[in-house]
């Protein structure tokens, strides 16, 4: 199973979803936001797929994903968002794929939905 690196500033959300991963046998790794994230991604050259939060404080997801794929190119990319201070989730899951990402997530999901954006992008469909 792919290693997965989790970014999201919401710990309730980052543990939720990290135990949904861990259901299914991934390895999680976890960061409450981008300098963490990016910190874990030059250490770690395990991490097999990004899942990150767009809105986030001090380096958004956006961001990260660029400097993600300044690091690791063909790294799969999880946009999640819920769309909270700005105008809706999909304004969000668009910028994170301007940005690069393989494929977005909007808040709430469920473990299918989640389980569908893995599958996505492993398989390295953009969407």
């Amino acid at each position: 199973m792919a290693h997965i690196l989790l970014v999201d500033d919401d710990d309730l959300l980052r543990d939720t979803v990290q135990q949904l991963l861990e259901i299914d046998e991934y390895r999680v790794s976890a960061a409450a936001h981008g300098v963490q994230a990016l910190d874990l991604l030059q250490q770690d050259s395990s991490i097999g797929l990004l899942i990150t939060d767009i809105l986030m404080p001090g380096m958004h997801g956006a961001q990260l994903i660029v400097e993600a794929r300044h690091l690791r190119p063909l790294l799969p990319i999880i946009a999640i968002s819920g769309g909270r201070r700005v105008l809706s989730a999909r304004f969000s899951l668009a910028t994170a794929d301007l940005a690069g990402a393989t494929c977005q997530l909007p808040k709430p999901f469920g473990q299918h939905e989640l389980r569908a954006a893995l599958r996505q992008a492993l398989a390295g469909v953009a969407a």
